[in-house]
């Protein structure tokens, strides 16, 4: 009984703003950040290292910042996000990319992959 009535609240909250994406994509996220009275928007752009599921879902955003490794977890429903644009992807074969925190320069390279060309492609062509 009380697993449904959270359920209902939880998808009442529930984002259907952001893109969807998956571990080795780059996204630039736009937070709002406070600063006294004012409100700005300051972007955080990185690779995406992991992705939870479940009600309080989230994903780490990681980027090198003058030479130092930052990342950032942030909950698919912060109010703090103000819109996530995918910028590219990769192709990966894990779900977790905690191997990219000790590699640096080309090493930490992954390959491009187009999502949206190779979905159309495998669609069947009626003729």
């Amino acid at each position: 009984m009380s697993n449904l009535i959270i359920e209902k609240l939880l998808s009442k909250a529930k984002r259907t703003d952001l893109p969807p994406f998956a571990p080795g994509d780059t996204i630039r996220v736009h937070v709002r950040i406070k600063e006294g009275d004012k409100e700005r928007v300051q972007a955080f752009e990185g690779i995406v290292i992991s992705r939870s599921n479940g009600p309080q879902a989230s994903f780490t955003v990681r980027k090198i910042s003058f030479g130092q490794g930052v990342e950032r977890i942030f909950p698919d429903n912060a109010r703090v996000i103000d819109k996530v644009e995918l910028l590219r992807s990769s192709k990966v074969r894990r779900a977790k990319l905690y191997y990219l925190r000790g590699l640096r320069g080309k090493a930490a390279r992954l390959k491009d992959v187009d999502r949206e060309h190779s979905k159309t492609e495998t669609a069947p062509t009626a003729q």
